[in-house]
């Protein structure tokens, strides 16, 4: 790499990890252990000038003397301090008090998977906890200075996210999830670290979440927008906001009425044809509502207990392990485990998620499964989900990436552009059906039904941020068009709200993605490997998609001669 270039990187991902602490432990970056998020804007003020700093040295450093991934490095991280200042002038943590992206939910959900590799590290843990009250008053001033702007939240969201602290405050000491944070194998010092653990959270990290709560019950929800008006477009800035978020999740020019559009014509036409199809092998029938009816409510098509869960994921994966090697040139090293969603925030967490693996191999990679209320959940929809979020999906994506040696540290262990990673997930649904992965034409309907899922996204989210949809107008669009359950339904819409513009990058993605391989595909003839194909997109980590276009196209000229 070029030494410029390299040192630039460097300073850029050391800054990221200083603003991030939790995450930059996460990936097994320990130099920050002993500190925690400051939200304040003072903070992200000076985070900002420091960002400045880095894309003025970039600047000046200038690309035409870099050639192959050099160039490629220099564009991704222009896009993203671009993407990170154009958010932080936006103010957009003023609307994170929701159930997704909150500062709250962030550290329950990254909790279970925080480990302290040496006595060292345990105890700057413990120094980090003490904090946890100033880290989230930090973020409870930025949403009260919001809302007295005018920038009040939805009051889904909030009441979303009062039931997870009100779970996590319920819970009893022995099981809570920072409490049980791992501590370093085989340490004698351990009882004593986790008695010290116990009363920091006891002491420290409980109240700082009862405070929390008191300031969302108290302050938030009482002028928080109602169902009629819930979406960003009832904000004094938020086309704004929207518009922004949009252009940082797809680094596309995508408007909102292209992807709405878009959404409808695979909802409303696309589809319809292949559940028609599947359904009838499957089913028996080939109406579209008697499908979508079965779907929803036939108890014989739902798991019967959290074991059954657990087995069908479990057999999904290791078909997709047996299968990965024909279709990617390059695997990683680092395994995929399967655990459940902790009790805690399984209520408001999603089916299924996905951690990546630690760069220092202290954990592999996670796929999390919600073993909650079994008897909710379609059993046609497990192979589908865990395709997304493992192999051939997110681990291969991310795992891959993290194991890029040769590549900067940004590109390897940074989360990348959103429209890349779940387009990738969600090629990988459709790939799977091409590799064999689906155990019958039941799992083929939770493929599309995942599918139209991801595409009534597209309808609902612009519905409810640019065109002024309810939160009611929303649900009924997916429960007509699509035969996701009602119960599930009101989760997803609640998320739209919460992270608007996230759910559009899933169809986004994918999209651009077969494009590209149709494209590579007709230009190499019966020279086009699919292998090589999947190695070119996986090959650089997260990158923006006009520089995985970029990617394919120097591809397909290589392999041309």
């Amino acid at each position: 790499m070029n030494p410029d270039l390299d040192q630039i990187t460097t300073d850029y991902w050391d800054l990221t990890l200083e603003f991030s602490p939790t995450f930059a432990t996460l990936i097994g970056d320990h130099r920050f252990d002993d500190r925690i998020e400051d939200h304040s804007e003072s903070a992200e003020a000076a985070h900002r000038d420091r960002l400045g700093g880095i894309r003025d040295r970039l600047d000046r450093l200038g690309s035409e003397h870099l050639i192959g991934q050099d160039l490629v490095t220099a564009r991704i991280l222009a896009a993203e301090i671009d993407d990170a200042v154009r958010l932080i002038d936006l103010g957009l943590t003023e609307l994170r008090s929701d159930q997704m992206d909150g500062p709250h939910v962030g550290l329950l959900m990254s909790a279970p998977q925080l480990a302290a590799a040496t006595p060292e590290h345990a105890a700057a843990l413990l120094d980090r906890f003490v904090q946890v009250p100033a880290s989230l008053a930090s973020a409870a001033d930025r949403f009260r200075a919001g809302a007295a702007r005018g920038r009040t939240p939805a009051a889904r969201c909030v009441g979303r996210a009062l039931n997870m602290i009100d779970g996590y405050l319920a819970s009893a000491l022995d099981d809570d999830l920072f409490v049980n944070i791992s501590g370093p194998a085989d340490w004698s010092g351990e009882p004593e670290w986790r008695e010290r653990l116990r009363r920091v959270v006891v002491d420290h990290v409980r109240p700082g979440f009862s405070a929390m709560r008191d300031t969302l019950a108290d302050e938030l929800m009482p002028v928080a927008r109602d169902d009629d008006h819930s979406g960003l477009c009832w904000l004094d800035d938020g086309e704004e906001i929207y518009s922004a978020l949009l252009a940082t999740y797809t680094s596309l020019p995508v408007t909102p009425d292209e992807l709405f559009e878009f959404g409808i014509a695979e909802v409303e036409q696309n589809l319809p044809v292949r559940y028609r199809e599947i359904g009838a092998r499957a089913l028996g029938t080939d109406d579209l509502g008697e499908i979508f009816a079965r779907l929803r409510d036939d108890p014989s098509l739902r798991f019967s207990s959290a074991e059954e869960i657990m087995e069908l994921a479990t057999s999904g994966l290791d078909r997709a392990r047996d299968a990965m090697g024909d279709w990617f040139g390059r695997l990683p090293q680092a395994p995929c485990r399967i655990e459940p969603v902790p009790a805690v925030l399984a209520a408001d967490a999603p089916a299924a998620y996905y951690f990546p693996p630690a760069s220092d191999g202290s954990r592999p990679g996670t796929y999390f499964v919600n073993l909650r209320d079994p008897q909710s959940q379609g059993r046609y929809e497990a192979e589908s989900i865990a395709f997304h979020e493992a192999i051939p999906g997110h681990h291969l994506q991310l795992a891959i990436a993290s194991e890029l040696t040769d590549l900067p540290a940004f590109r390897r262990t940074g989360i990348g552009n959103t429209a890349y990673v779940e387009g990738w997930g969600l090629y990988a649904e459709r790939l799977a059906e091409e590799m064999g992965l689906y155990a019958d034409d039941l799992g083929r309907l939770g493929m599309l039904a995942a599918d139209s899922w991801r595409s009534g996204r597209l309808v609902t989210d612009t519905g409810l941020h640019a065109k002024g949809w309810s939160r009611q107008q929303a649900i009924d669009y997916f429960a007509e068009h699509t035969p996701v359950a009602a119960g599930e339904i009101e989760v997803e819409i609640d998320r739209y709200l919460a992270i608007p513009g996230q759910a559009v990058t899933y169809k986004v993605g994918q999209r651009e993605i077969f494009a590209l391989r149709e494209r590579a595909r007709g230009a190499l003839g019966e020279r086009f490997d699919i292998a090589g194909f999947h190695d070119v997109v996986l090959g650089s980590g997260a990158v923006v998609l006009p520089v995985l276009a970029e990617l394919v196209e120097r591809w397909v000229t290589e392999v041309s001669g």
